[in-house]
C-alpha cells in the first residue's frame, strides 16, 4: 500500500434526501482521515445545512480548485457549485432541482478523476425520478459513470466486507435476462471481478458463479444457459489463470460464499445478487418500525476511474430529520481508499 493518502472525492448526491447528512456524519469520524484526504462536491451552503441537521461539530472549507484542500479533521473541504438556493429544497420530494444538482456534482466528480485530481469517486443517493425529472436520462450512477467515461464493459459489485457479489445484468427487465447471459459477458464479469478483488488487497482470489436456472439448469432440463453460455466462460477464464468455480446452485453459493470458500460471486441478475448482500449487511426492527444497520458498499467495476457508492437510496422519509444512519457511506469511502492504493 501506498504511504500517500489517496485522494476521495464524495458527491453527496440528492439534496432532498440524506446524501448530505450522511456526509456530514462520515467525515464526523476521525479514521476517515487516517486513510484519505475526502473532498466533497456539493454545494457551501448544503453542506452547512447538513451539519446542523446531523447536529456535528465541523467547519467548512469551500473551495474551487482540489488544490486548496485542507483535509484536516474538522473541516468539511467543499467543492463549492454553488449550484443550489438551500431555501428551495425541498425534503423527501422528488423534484427537478434535486435532480439537476445531484447530476452536476457527479460530472465534477468524474471530470476531476479523469483529470487525476482525485484518486477515487464515493457517491451519495440520487433518486433516479428526478434525475429524469432534470433531463438526464440514465437509469442510475453506473449509466452515468459509464458514458462520461466512455466505458462501455463494466458491472457492479456489492461489498460488505467479505461478502462480494458481482452482476451479469443489473437494471432490466426479468424477461429479458437469459438473452443478456453471453459466454462473453459473464467471461467479462469474471475478469473484472478478478481484477477487482486483487485491487482490494486478496491475492489470487477465488470466485464462484452462479447459475442462472434452478439447481444450474440441472443438466439442461430446466434450461441450456448454463451449458452453451455459462460453463464456456467458466473454462475460459480458468485457462487465463483465474481461480473460478461454477456455475453452482444459486441457493447454495451464497452460503458457501458467507463461510468463506470464496472471495466472491458473479450472480446472473440483479436480485440474484442484491437479496443475499441485504440480508448479511441491511437491518429492520418491526418493534421500532425503522431500520438499523445498513452496511454494504457498491462499486462500478471495469472504468477508467474508482468509484464506490452507499448500498442505498435518498430515504425520503427520513430526509432532513437528523436520524440517518452514515454506515454504508463511512464503508463506502473507506473501500475506495482502499481500492485507490491506501491503507486498510
Amino acid at each position: 500500500m501506498s504511504s500517500k493518502k489517496p485522494i476521495v472525492a464524495i458527491t453527496v448526491g440528492d439534496p432532498c434526501g440524506i446524501g448530505p447528512e450522511i456526509t456530514a456524519k462520515a467525515l464526523s469520524n476521525a479514521e476517515i482521515y487516517d486513510k484519505c484526504n475526502p473532498v466533497v462536491i456539493s454545494d457551501a451552503e448544503v453542506m452547512k445545512q447538513a451539519i446542523k441537521i446531523a447536529k456535528v461539530n465541523m467547519q467548512i472549507n469551500p473551495v474551487t480548485n482540489v488544490e486548496d484542500c485542507k483535509y484536516e479533521y474538522g473541516t468539511i473541504d467543499v467543492f463549492d457549485l454553488k449550484n443550489v438556493d438551500v431555501e428551495r429544497i425541498e425534503f423527501g420530494k422528488v423534484t427537478k432541482l434535486g435532480g439537476e444538482s445531484s447530476f452536476q456534482y457527479i460530472v465534477k466528480g468524474i471530470e476531476l478523476a479523469l483529470e487525476g485530481k482525485v484518486d477515487a469517486v464515493t457517491t451519495g443517493p440520487i433518486h433516479k425520478q428526478a434525475i429524469n425529472l432534470a433531463g438526464h436520462k440514465y437509469s442510475g450512477h453506473t449509466e452515468i459513470f459509464a458514458d462520461y467515461t466512455n466505458t462501455k464493459d463494466y458491472c457492479m459489485m456489492l461489498v460488505d466486507k467479505d461478502f462480494r457479489v458481482s452482476h451479469v445484468t443489473t437494471h432490466v427487465a426479468f424477461r429479458q435476462v437469459p438473452d443478456l447471459v453471453t459466454k462473453d459477458r459473464v467471461l467479462k464479469v469474471i475478469q473484472l471481478t478478478n481484477e477487482a478483488v486483487t485491487k482490494m488487497g486478496i491475492e489470487n482470489p477465488r470466485t464462484a458463479v452462479a447459475g442462472l436456472n434452478p439447481h444450474s439448469g440441472e443438466d439442461g432440463l430446466f434450461g441450456r444457459e448454463e451449458i452453451e453460455e455459462i460453463e464456456p466462460a467458466i473454462k475460459e477464464a480458468s485457462s487465463m489463470g483465474i481461480q473460478v468455480e461454477g456455475p453452482i446452485p444459486p441457493d447454495t453459493v451464497f452460503v458457501k460464499l458467507r463461510g468463506g470458500q470464496y472471495d466472491a460471486v458473479v450472480a446472473m441478475y440483479h436480485d440474484q445478487g442484491h437479496i443475499p448482500i441485504k440480508l448479511v449487511g441491511f437491518k429492520y426492527d418491526d418493534k421500532l418500525g425503522k431500520w438499523g444497520s445498513l452496511s454494504g458498499v457498491n462499486t462500478t467495476l471495469g472504468l477508467p476511474i474508482i468509484r464506490t457508492s452507499v448500498d442505498h437510496g435518498v430515504a425520503f422519509g427520513k430526509a432532513g430529520k437528523g436520524t440517518a444512519n452514515p454506515e454504508s457511506m463511512i464503508d463506502a469511502i473507506n473501500l475506495a481508499a482502499v481500492m485507490a492504493g491506501g491503507k486498510e
